[in-house]
C-alpha cells in the first residue's frame, strides 16, 4: 500500500468542481447516520435478521441477539427513528420489518461484499 499515492500533485479542476458541487446537494451527514447507526453490532444483527426473517417481534429479535427486551427495544427505536425499521402491533406484540427494499439492499450487499472479498482487513 505504500506506493498507493500520488507522487507528483495534478488537480483535475473539472473533475475536482463537478464532484463538490454534487456533494453540496446530498444528505451527507444523513446518509451517515445510517451508517454508524449500523455499526452498532446489535443493531446491524437486528437488522440482517429483519432481511432474513422479513418480520420479528422484540422477543424473537432479543433472544437473536441475546439481549434483554429493553436493550433490543432501545435499538428498535433507534433504527426506527432513522426510518431503517418499521413496526406494527398485533395486540401486545410489536413486530419490526426492514422500512423498504433499498434498506434490504444496503445491507445485503454489505454482507455480500465481505463474503466476496474476506481477505480485506477492515479497521
Amino acid at each position: 500500500m505504500k506506493d498507493a499515492i500520488c507522487e507528483v500533485t495534478c488537480i483535475h479542476q473539472d473533475k475536482v468542481d463537478r464532484v463538490k458541487q454534487e456533494l453540496k446537494q446530498q444528505p451527507i451527514l444523513e446518509v451517515g447516520k445510517i451508517y454508524k447507526l449500523l455499526a452498532d453490532p446489535n443493531r446491524l444483527q437486528i437488522a440482517y435478521a429483519l432481511l432474513l426473517e422479513e418480520e420479528l417481534c422484540v422477543c424473537d429479535l432479543a433472544n437473536i441477539i441475546e439481549a434483554s427486551n429493553a436493550t433490543t427495544s432501545h435499538h428498535l427505536r433507534q433504527l426506527y427513528k432513522a426510518g431503517i425499521a418499521t413496526y406494527r402491533k398485533e395486540g401486545k406484540l410489536a413486530y419490526y420489518q426492514l422500512v423498504n427494499q433499498h434498506i434490504k439492499q444496503l445491507i445485503s450487499q454489505a454482507f455480500y461484499h465481505m463474503k466476496e472479498h474476506d481477505d480485506y482487513v477492515v479497521s
